[in-house]
Order: C-alpha cells, then structure tokens, then sequence
C-alpha cells in the first residue's frame, strides 16, 4: 500500500509539473526546466552520501574502531540480504542515524554517538534495520526523483513570475501564471513531504521484519523522539534540509504531524509498529515497558529462518546474550 501511495503521489507531482508548464512556459518551457532540474539533482544524486556524511561531520568507523556497531550491522545486512554498508558516526549528544547512498553497493549507515550510548542493543538494531529498509527500499533513488520534479516546479514558477509565462500558457493568462507561479511550489513541496513520510512508514515496517521484532523499533523511537527535544544537533540546524533523512526529525520545535513535516508522528509510526508486532505475534510483556524486551530475549528468534550458517556472533554477554543469538544457528 506505501509503494502504491507513493507512485500515486509521483504521478500526482508529474501531472501539477506538466500544468504547471503549460500556464507558464508552454511546452519548450517546461522541457528547458526539467532539464536544467534533472542535470542539478543528477550531480545531488551521485554525490548525496558524500555531500550529507560532510555536512554533517561524519567519521569512518571500522571493525577494529567499533566492533559491537560492526558485528550487529552486519549480521542485519545479511539478514535483509543487503551488502555491508559502510559505517560512519557523528559526534553529536542527540541519538539519531540516517542511511544514505545511491544503491545497496554505495550505501552508507551513520549513527550518533549519542544513540549509541542511550539505546540497548535491541533498540540500536530496530534502528539499524530502519535503515537497512531505507537502503533495500531503494528510498535515495525515489526521493531524488521527486526533487528533480519539484525542482522543475519551482524553476517554471520562476520563469512565470519573471517573464510572465509563453504563448501556450493557456486559457487562464496571465492570471494563471501568477497562481500557478505562486502557488504551484507550495504543492510541490507538500506532495514531496508527504512522500517522504510514507517511505517513513514502509522503512519502519520492513525494519521490524528486518530486526525480528518491531516493538524494538516502537522503543527506539520513543526514546529517540524524546532525545531528540532535548539535544540540538547543531549540524542539523546547519543544514534543514537534509532533515529528511533521519529517522525522526532532527530539528527543533517540529512535532506535528501536519503536511508540512517530513516525518510521520512518533505516536502514528508506534502504533503500527504495534500491530505488526500482534501480526508477528510478538506481544511485549506488560511489565517490561514499551519495547517489551524482557519477553523478546527468549521469544526473538522463535520464527525459523532459512539462511545459510553465519559467522556473526552476538558481542554482547551477560543479560543481552540470549536476544542477540545468531538466527542462522
């Protein structure tokens, strides 16, 4: 149903562009604007996980750096049936991570130092597997598509407002180019956050696929929500507009779930996470919290899983050793 609402949602992109360049620019001017948007966001495409690691202080971590992060991205990596992405940190105290890449073979993984010292192991790993989805899902490519046309959008409404549309603008006139100058941009951005936030909701499901539990992810985002109004992350409010690419908004002051925000809620994306987890038949324990961990240490791997034997074994010991036994054993 996500896949569905979001081709929907491109085509309803598509058809506003092509309306939009016959208000204001004809046919010749909606081509020349496509073009000139395709050419900038093909350059944002193949550079997106360099430009977003940079910009917001990313460091390169290894297996010798960090092999607790190593081993359990990893063994989810194989779990989805994904290559290991490469893993980087950002030192910031606001527990958040994104996914970037422009395919499963370019992908890359960042999490805050932050996340990785407020989370347990399983809540890192519905995070983990959160942006594992993002990868399989193909997420970077869909959205790069809807910049290009909203891009396109926004340059015709420039050309309308300075050069008052062409001759094939249309019944409407020049009436019609001020509307749709004005107000076509604005729709083209609601329609991209709306996109947005329903590859949101399918990361989040097939995370908890991914990871075995989804209540896992339900805790991680309570916890990370809450982390997140408490700590700035001050590359972040550098640069708001790779806001999107984090699993909740890292930006101060946005907690609705209006249409002008790029996430869904966190109490939505909880709540179904919590059906799936009765779908999967994985009901927490009431007196364990959101995440019901204290069930999901002896109930994680119940499901069989038919994948060949694994090297990944669990780095952790003591009270985390049972949840993280290996599912290929």
């Amino acid at each position: 149903m996500n896949h569905a609402k979001t081709m929907m949602l491109l085509a309803a992109m598509t058809a506003l562009f092509l309306g939009v360049g016959w208000l204001i620019g004809g046919t010749a001017g909606a081509l020349i604007a496509l073009v000139v948007a395709i050419g900038i966001n093909a350059f944002a495409f193949w550079n997106s996980d360099r430009l977003a690691l940079a910009a917001h202080g990313a460091r390169a971590v290894s297996p010798q750096s960090e092999p607790d992060l190593h081993r359990m991205v990893e063994g989810l990596a194989e779990r989805a049936g994904l290559p290991m992405p490469r893993l980087y940190v950002i030192d910031q105290d606001q527990p958040n991570a994104f996914a970037t890449g422009r395919s499963p073979e370019r992908a890359a993984v960042a999490v805050t130092s932050g996340i990785m010292r407020q989370l347990s192991p399983e809540e890192l790993a519905g995070v983990i597997a959160h942006e594992l989805a993002h990868i399989s899902n193909r997420d970077t490519l869909i959205m790069t598509v809807a910049a290009t046309v909203a891009g396109a959008i926004s340059m015709l409404a420039q050309f309308g407002l300075f050069f008052g549309g062409g001759r094939g603008r249309g019944a409407l006139g020049i009436i019609g180019v001020i509307l749709a100058a004005l107000l076509a941009p604005i729709a083209a951005m609601l329609i991209q956050m709306l996109i947005s936030r329903t590859r949101e909701y399918s990361a989040d499901r097939l995370g908890g696929e991914i990871c075995g539990n989804p209540l896992w992810l339900a805790s991680a985002l309570a916890r990370i929500s809450g982390g997140a109004s408490r700590h700035a992350m001050e590359t972040a409010e550098s640069h708001p507009a790779s806001a999107h690419l984090f699993i909740v908004n890292p930006l101060a002051g946005r907690r609705m779930d209006g249409l002008f925000t790029t996430h869904p809620s966190t109490e939505n994306r909880i709540a179904a996470l919590k059906r799936q987890a009765v779908e999967m038949g994985r009901t927490p324990n009431p007196g364990a919290g959101l995440g019901g961990l204290r069930e999901s240490q002896t109930r994680q791997w119940s499901a069989p899983v038919t994948r060949p034997q694994s090297p990944w074994r669990s780095p952790w010991r003591g009270p985390w050793r049972s949840p993280w036994r290996s599912p290929w054993r």
